[in-house]
């Protein structure tokens, strides 16, 4: 996750020096969620009938390929608009082949009364990539430039590749009995009736969708917008401290949390937790002060890990154990492939109403939506 993450650096800046297109930046965004939306269900069930090691490290390839094709790019002085797209799409591709084969193989490694605390962790690793990604990636882009930071990268990925060939936690029973047939659509449409019967599944599934479909994490975007506006639109530490406070507050929620063993996963937990988020975002929205930003910025970040995490923990829990990747495939295209609609929301009604007026419905709107939901569940109970 650092080097994705490093990626991005490097790559979206080359291109903005390019080309200077922000529809490119608004694809870039879109390419990254859209393979979610599209193809997370198909990846779940490849992870119940396939070997876990061998998706991951599918993406890992495709990771490397995409730092490879720009470097390439870079040192030929070749870039063209459509060959960016096409890595942008192919890096949207590699994200979606190994996630849910990842979470599948934490649920292997560790025992249930472990997995919340793996999720967590798992999650925190997340947000640190963010935090030092952002920085690594900035370094490498001073010190090497755009060409051989981006092929020193391509090499972070490799460690990961070369332990997966002899890992352990291949396949197993379940796997060999689930067969190597994909039915396609059959497949996704069978594991969302799965998840409809199961109360916990389908309000954890319906919860993270709705953030992502509303809120998502279409505000970092519009950072700079947000910055400006506070006073603090130059490229200096104060800008930096503003980008990184979300990331840093989901670091310090999983540190804490984890070495606490704090916040049992329970989906009324998850709930107001969620609640807690969307609330956090209204007072960003609607606050003028950069002091007061920073501090509910960082709430978010923490509250953020907390429920996803918790979502997640309670979805692979109670997911049956011979469609366990496909039930997570169809949360992962919940949870991140609807952030595609997100800049919506967020960023097509900015551009009508302003940045801040267009967050603050987003986030009051979730808020009345999470209420809606936890009265359905609590119906349903």
């Amino acid at each position: 996750m650092m080097a994705d993450n490093i990626e991005h650096v490097i790559s979206y800046w080359v291109i903005f020096q390019k080309f200077h297109s922000p529809a490119l930046g608004g694809f870039a965004v879109i390419s990254h969620w859209v393979p979610f939306l599209l193809l997370g269900g198909y990846s779940g069930a490849l992870a119940d009938r396939l070997d876990i090691r061998r998706l991951i490290q599918v993406g890992m390839l495709l990771f490397i390929g995409v730092s490879v094709g720009w470097g390439v790019m870079f040192m030929s002085d070749t870039v063209t608009m459509w060959e960016a797209a096409a890595l942008l799409v192919a890096h949207g591709l590699a994200g979606v082949t190994w996630t849910p084969a990842a979470q599948v193989l934490i649920h292997r490694i560790v025992m249930p009364e472990q997995l919340a605390s793996a999720v967590r962790m798992s999650a925190t690793g997340r947000y640190l990539a963010m935090v030092v990604g952002p920085a690594v990636g900035a370094g490498l882009l001073l010190l090497f430039g755009p060409t051989l930071g981006i092929f020193l990268n391509a090499a972070i990925y490799v460690p990961l590749c070369v332990w997966l060939i002899r890992a352990p936690y291949g396949p197993n029973q379940v796997t060999r009995r689930a067969g190597t047939g994909i039915r396609g659509l059959a497949d996704v449409v069978a594991t969302v009736r799965i998840v409809a019967r199961d109360p916990i599944l389908l309000s954890m599934t319906a919860l993270v969708g709705m953030a992502s479909l509303l809120v998502g994490n279409a505000y970092q975007a519009q950072m700079p917008g947000f910055a400006l506006d506070l006073g603090h639109g130059r490229t200096d530490f104060s800008y930096s401290l503003l980008l990184a406070a979300d990331a840093a507050g989901g670091l310090a929620g999983g540190l804490l949390l984890e070495s606490r063993g704090l916040l049992q996963p329970r989906p009324a937990s998850a709930f107001f937790l969620a609640t807690i988020w969307a609330a956090a975002l209204l007072v960003f929205a609607l606050s003028r002060s950069y002091l007061l930003c920073i501090v509910v910025l960082f709430a978010a970040g923490f509250v953020e890990l907390s429920f996803n995490a918790m979502a997640q923990t309670l979805v692979q829990m109670y997911a049956p154990a011979d469609s366990r990747g496909r039930v997570i495939g169809v949360f992962a295209m919940s949870g991140m492939g609807l952030r595609t609609f997100s800049g919506l929301s967020v960023g097509i009604l900015g551009a009508a109403w302003g940045i801040h007026r267009s967050l603050a419905v987003s986030a009051a709107t979730l808020l009345v939506v999470f209420a809606a939901l936890f009265a359905v569940r609590a119906a349903r109970r």
